[in-house]
């Protein structure tokens, strides 16, 4: 009696090897779908990592601010009724969020969490000589907004630095107003209390990924901001960055059930980006699983061939005593040895794909579109559902071999 799987290997091989130029062919066409599922998903997972960096590189993953002002006007009553009342939003003010300072150590304790910054933020205006831009304010704490957005990886001029009297600046705005680090402008704010302004030193130009950003955006103290957007002692906002940006939306609308204020998710702020990233992941899916389809199809179809082909050879089999159920492995091995040899081969040219994309694909600057790479465990995945495939695959040629009447076989 034979043992699996010594007899059903051996069998399998031998018919693999007397079909030698079917086997390359279907190894390759296994190997061409595996580096194109590969290389796909490693381009969309790294095209979309990349959209994401730029995109949440100078913004929170979620905000918190104080909820809006509503009026609620009494409308007039008819005869005989009770007054109407209509709840109606109104131009909102610069506020603060209430309690922000025992609120940060409590968010900061949250396991999803990886930073707590707070934030005064308004309009104004920045003034060299007699030039002038309208700009976004903002007043932080340099270590705690570094933890959110990572400033200081942004700089590309300059040391990120905000002590007193001390400002940072986009490139473009630097660029505007003519200023460089080290020297001085004047940021002045208008409200209720009148005209504020004070003189900052540039410590440092920063990139944020926008020319729109850098074009507008100050950076100052946090008790700077206070005194310019007449907030003193408040935060208008708290940002929060988070281990997973994907666990976003859902730690937000945990936080609104707990807390009284207004809360939003960077999907909720991004929501065409959102849309067009699960674009992106169910055109990705469809492609794998249409290229899958081919593979199993492919093997399906050359493992039919090759039952007819071996039609006596497994009669023969049969009446030395093999079983269906031997015969039905020998097959499924077939389709398990092809799924197999086809994903590392299809690993290596994806691979090879990836090294092409990463070293000659350059943009109109000269650099690098965006880096991509094949993680272990995608590549272990995409191996193994691929080693799956093949044996699917094999399933119905097996069962066809393993229902032949052996001497109707040996007669073929």
């Amino acid at each position: 009696m034979w043992i699996w799987p010594g007899f059903e290997l051996r069998v399998a091989l031998r018919f693999l090897r007397e079909g030698r130029m079917q086997t390359v062919l279907i190894i390759v066409g296994v190997a061409a779908g595996v580096a194109v599922i590969a290389y796909i998903s490693a381009l969309i997972s790294g095209l979309q990592s990349n959209t994401l960096a730029k995109t949440l590189g100078a913004q929170a993953h979620i905000t918190l601010r104080a909820p809006d002002d509503l009026v609620i006007p009494a409308a007039p009553a008819l005869p005989g009724t009770a007054a109407l009342t209509e709840t109606q939003p109104r131009a909102q003010r610069l506020r603060s969020v209430a309690n922000w300072q025992a609120l940060v150590p409590l968010l900061e304790r949250l396991p999803e969490v990886a930073g707590v910054s707070p934030m005064v933020s308004g309009s104004g205006l920045a003034l060299r000589g007699e030039a002038s831009q309208a700009i976004a304010l903002m007043g932080v704490d340099l270590d705690r907004y570094d933890r959110v957005v990572g400033l200081r990886s942004k700089v590309v001029s300059g040391t990120a630095r905000l002590s007193p009297g001390e400002a940072i600046v986009g490139r473009e705005l630097a660029s505007d107003l003519g200023v460089r680090v080290g020297d001085r402008l004047t940021v002045q704010t208008s409200g209720a209390g009148g005209t504020v302004s004070d003189s900052v030193r540039v410590t440092a130009l920063v990139d944020l990924g926008v020319k729109d950003l850098n074009r507008r955006t100050v950076i100052v103290p946090l008790r700077a901001a206070q005194s310019l957007l007449a907030l003193p002692g408040g935060a208008s906002q708290l940002d929060l960055t988070l281990k997973d940006v994907w666990v976003a939306q859902t730690l937000a609308r945990e936080l609104q059930a707990q807390f009284p204020y207004k809360i939003e998710s960077w999907q909720e702020s991004n929501a065409q980006l959102v849309s067009a990233l699960n674009a992106q992941s169910i055109s990705t899916s469809i492609i794998r699983g249409v290229v899958l389809a081919v593979v199993v199809l492919g093997i399906a179809s050359v493992l039919v061939v090759s039952v007819v082909q071996k039609g006596r050879e497994i009669g023969i089999l049969r009446a030395m005593g093999a079983t269906r159920g031997q015969v039905l492995r020998v097959f499924l091995v077939q389709g398990a040895v092809v799924g197999a040899l086809g994903s590392v081969l299809g690993l290596l040219l994806a691979v090879a794909l990836i090294w092409v994309f990463t070293h000659f694909v350059r943009g109109s600057d000269g650099l690098p579109l965006f880096s991509i790479a094949l993680p272990l465990g995608m590549a272990l995945q995409i191996a193994l559902i691929a080693s799956v495939c093949g044996v699917l695959a094999a399933v119905a040629p097996a069962r066809r071999a393993a229902a032949l009447d052996p001497a109707q076989a040996i007669r073929m």
